[in-house]
């Protein structure tokens, strides 16, 4: 690796599996020392020991622990350069029959977890006069398919939110920007692949396999593709970039199904 991150500290929420994971392992390889932040404690201490990050329980949801994880990590380190914002949640859901309580829990975690980790992080970073921030969001912010109506709003609103990061605080030199990925192999993804193949009578691999037709590309993403986004959007490679959306969706966005062959 080119250790583009080295010395860099780093802290990545929605660490334990999927993007967040293999954001943690590209960091850490290329000389971050990251603190992984997640729910899943077992998950998160096998990935600390096998990339030397530090691991951390925390619920976004939860402000206090929010906090106590900022003021643990500045206090090792001094700073913080770096934040990923990778956790999430989906749940299948439809304008005319929403459930309140789904509605919440979905825009609470994925944008409401976001705003209470940069709001903790910012802070510190206008102390430095430095520091980049990285929203996970998705495609579904701009093409949201049927049944995704909490999580497609939930993601367009954590764009909007980063952009107004970016506006804001980028005079003192904070970089904010968003990952838009489309169709990603990750624990997330064959969940609803599972839900979606059972109404279809078909597998999992099946319902994967379906959906390369609509990807230029004709495969899902990799987790570590992500990762690889990431490392560009937070490095000095992309120092003059703020308020942008990396949209890697294999070209999904185009109509590839509309193409012969």
């Amino acid at each position: 690796m080119s250790a583009r991150l080295d010395g860099q500290v780093a802290l990545v929420t929605g660490a334990a599996s999927g993007m967040g994971a293999a954001i943690v392992r590209r960091f850490c390889a290329e000389g971050a020392r990251v603190h992984a932040a997640g729910l899943q404690p077992a998950l998160l201490r096998a990935l600390a020991q096998a990339t030397g990050a530090s691991a951390w329980p925390c619920d976004i949801a939860d402000d206090r622990a929010v906090r106590a994880l900022l003021e643990a990590v500045v206090g090792a380190h001094g700073r913080v350069d770096i934040l990923v914002n990778a956790a999430g949640i989906i749940h299948e859901d439809d304008g005319a029959t929403i459930d309140d309580a789904v509605w919440q829990k979905t825009l609470d975690v994925n944008l409401g977890g976001a705003m209470r980790v940069c709001r903790a992080a910012l802070p510190v970073m206008q102390r430095q006069r430095a520091g980049v921030i990285l929203n996970i969001a998705s495609v579904a912010a701009f093409n949201a398919s049927a049944g995704m109506a909490s999580y497609a709003a939930s993601k367009a609103g954590l764009i909007a939110f980063t952009r107004t990061l970016a506006n804001r605080y980028g005079a003192e030199g904070i970089r904010a920007n968003c990952l838009a990925p489309g169709w990603v192999r990750t624990p997330m993804s064959e969940m609803e692949m599972r839900a979606a193949g059972a109404a279809r009578g078909i597998g999992v691999e099946e319902a994967f396999a379906a959906l390369t037709d609509r990807i230029a590309l004709r495969r899902v993403g990799t987790a570590e593709e992500m990762a690889a986004c990431a490392v560009f959007l937070v490095s000095d490679e992309a120092s003059f970039v703020t308020g942008a959306v990396l949209v890697a969706d294999g070209g999904a966005r185009v109509p590839a199904s509309a193409r012969a062959g």
